[in-house]
């Protein structure tokens, strides 16, 4: 069954590796959650705002709250990936984002990720920052 995600607003090249796998040359369901994370790094640092800016220049992290996530048929050794991020949802203080694994057309997995802007100090919730704001409203 091939799903079909929205099109990405960002999508990471991701290579899977010997370290990624069981010993059957299978991709951990949590190796998932890496590939995700750094996608998600690497479409912010394409916006603009890389990890160091956020902290030292706004003030803020994201923190994720909450993520439900759905395999549908495994990555395998060496295979060449695709990450997309896809923001479905801003809020003052959050984003929900739509992510999927891709081999080729076919979505291997699919999240859900609801992130929270926090003080970079406080890790409370806190709205984000304009420029930021701004640059993801261009994307809606």
């Amino acid at each position: 069954m091939t799903h079909s995600p929205p099109h990405p607003a960002f999508t990471l090249p991701v290579r899977v590796y010997y370290q990624d796998t069981d010993a059957g040359g299978v991709v951990y369901h949590s190796t998932y959650l890496d590939f995700m994370e750094r996608a998600r790094y690497e479409w912010l640092r394409e916006l603009g705002f890389d990890i160091h800016s956020l902290i030292q220049t706004h003030k803020v992290i994201f923190m994720i709250r909450s993520l439900n996530i759905e395999y549908f048929k495994p990555a395998l050794l060496d295979d060449l990936l695709q990450v997309a991020v896809q923001p479905t949802e801003i809020g003052r203080s959050r984003i929900i984002l739509a992510q999927h694994v891709l081999r080729g057309a076919v979505t291997l997995v699919s999240a859900t990720v609801h992130a929270v802007c926090v003080g970079a100090d406080s890790l409370k919730p806190v709205s984000m920052p304009t420029p930021l704001r701004h640059e993801l409203g261009k994307l809606s």
